[in-house]
């Protein structure tokens, strides 16, 4: 045999040994995925598996279950229709309203971008434009709870603030029931709402916001971003928070808070009201745990104040001073050792008459030193209106008492817008009634009233009420409104909407042509106006 011959025998075996090496691994791939298969779809049953069995359902409960189960019925979710909104107001905007005197300093830009309260608003809209007018209604949600079986409902105000319809739902109850403002405070922030749903209502007992100490457990109800009823629980952070207005000292809480929580209320681990749920820290728009409610002690004076007189009264003696202004060094170089620096005095106010003038110290009210300004105006705040007070001052070293007699905040500064958003409101002449088919009142424009529409060809009639759940209110019309025309008949009396209104049957469609005074300048004596339409189609029944 040459080398050729072995060398190709070689070969051969080899590929020979392959070929069987494979053909064996096939074979027994073959055998093991035949087994596998069989056992996968045998109807063989395991023996050694326990079956899991679902327990007999025992709630378990512990302190935060039975608070929440005993307080849910009185928490309640507040919805609100702006039909359309009005003017854009400094809560939208995320700032404070202009500062009226005896207030504090604003806070830094940075700092108010931090603070918001969380009312949930209609979803995409831009709060810092002004809307244009328009039919379909906006609106927003909040929070709020009962205080009392008869259906009166604590909230903030900016929840309800200038709101067209407020309606409140409760738990477990799938109706809305429309709700009365019965008044508000702004400086404060509080409202107070009621509903008449024929019954006695569920309530929450109230606390003392003095007996809560930082380390406390916090629970917070409400409807965050509309999702009713959410609970959540955390500890009280830190108290006296002076964050905002005024009159705001706020207890800060790290239990979740979001948009739609505003106004409901923030308990104790006995179940009790301790805080109003107003404003969050942020730089979200959502929770990061700091959260702001007003003490219960406050929301209680306001609502006691708001269900008795429809308003609340301060006392205010009429100064300005700038926080700041009470280092301990500018006031040693003075030659005080505390007081507050009176900045200005309003004219005929209470301490002009008495006769502080700008620049005096005033170290002391009725025997009792003055801290700093906020102490001065908690002070004042509290004092009955009509009540006298002595004022000691250092003027230019020299110690002088000033007999001061105490009046209304309100009068005191009677121009501040808030304070007129405070007031109930006047009672107007009720106009003459445009039959049912609108729900409106009317009444004749004056030439004077004419004159300012522009673009209204001096025609028209001024609506001065809208009747609830009517075909003009479900259209937009709001009370203050001039109707111009109607299916582009022009309108120049009462008796004109009436000859268009007998002339319309159920399911005609109606096009209301509107000159509506422009948000920004209806404080000034000659507001713009804009003119549009509104349309709807009157309701067959």
């Amino acid at each position: 045999m040459n080398w050729k011959t072995k060398l190709r025998d070689q070969k051969f075996l080899s590929l020979g040994l392959i070929l069987a090496t494979l053909s064996t691994g096939i074979v027994i791939g073959t055998l093991i995925h035949t087994e596998v298969s069989a056992d996968k779809g045998s109807d063989k049953a395991v023996t050694d598996a326990v079956p899991l069995k679902v327990p007999s359902p025992v709630k378990l409960q512990n302190e935060f279950t039975a608070i929440v189960n005993k307080v849910e019925p009185a928490v309640v979710n507040i919805s609100t229709e702006y039909s359309p909104k009005k003017e854009v107001s400094e809560r939208k905007r995320g700032v404070r309203p202009p500062a009226s005197q005896e207030d504090e300093e604003e806070e830094s830009e940075e700092g108010m971008d931090l603070f918001r309260r969380f009312f949930r608003g209609p979803l995409g809209q831009n709060p810092n434009m002004p809307e244009a007018p328009r039919g379909p209604r906006g609106g927003g949600e909040g929070s709020g709870f009962i205080v009392d079986p008869k259906g009166y409902i604590i909230t903030n105000n900016h929840v309800v603030d200038e709101a067209t319809t407020i309606k409140v739902k409760l738990h477990g109850d799938p109706v809305d029931y429309k709700a009365k403002l019965i008044g508000v405070d702004t400086e404060t922030d509080l409202a107070v709402i009621k509903i008449d749903t024929g019954r006695a209502l569920p309530y929450l007992a109230v606390g003392n916001s003095e007996a809560v100490q930082v380390g406390d457990w916090a629970i917070a109800i409400g409807s965050p971003f509309g999702l009713e009823a959410s609970v959540t629980v955390g500890i009280i952070s830190a108290q006296g928070r002076d964050v905002a207005q005024q009159f705001q000292k706020f207890i800060q809480t790290d239990a979740a808070i979001n948009p739609g929580n505003s106004g409901g209320p923030l308990l104790n681990i006995k179940g009790e009201v301790i805080g109003v749920n107003t404003a969050i820290a942020t730089r979200s728009g959502g929770n990061q745990g700091i959260g702001f409610a007003l003490p219960v002690n406050m929301a209680v004076n306001v609502y006691n104040q708001v269900t008795r007189y429809g308003r609340v009264t301060r006392g205010s003696i009429g100064i300005s001073w700038t926080r700041g202004q009470e280092k301990p060094e500018l006031l040693k170089a003075l030659g005080v050792s505390n007081g507050v620096i009176v900045e200005q005095v309003t004219k005929d106010g209470p301490a002009d008459k008495a006769g502080v003038k700008a620049e005096d110290i005033i170290i002391a009210m009725n025997g009792k030193s003055v801290k700093n300004g906020e102490d001065l105006v908690g002070r004042v705040a509290d004092t009955p209106v009509g009540t006298q007070v002595t004022l000691t001052v250092d003027r230019k070293g020299k110690k002088v008492d000033l007999p001061v007699t105490v009046q209304d905040r309100a009068e005191v500064f009677k121009d501040d817008p808030r304070f007129a958003r405070n007031r109930p409101p006047a009672p107007e002449e009720p106009g003459e009634p445009a039959e049912a088919k609108f729900g409106i009142y009317v009444k004749n424009l004056t030439q004077a009233e004419r004159d300012l529409i522009k673009g209204g060809e001096g025609a028209g009639v001024r609506v001065t009420q809208v009747a609830e759940d009517s075909f003009a209110e479900e259209t937009g019309i709001q009370v203050g409104d001039t109707i111009l025309s109607i299916n582009r008949q022009s309108v120049n009396s009462v008796d004109d909407i009436r000859k268009l209104q007998a002339s319309l049957k159920p399911g005609d469609p109606v096009a209301f042509r509107i000159a509506r005074a422009n948000p920004l300048s209806r404080r000034g004596t000659n507001p713009e106006y804009t003119v549009f339409f509104l349309a709807g189609t009157l309701p067959k029944h």
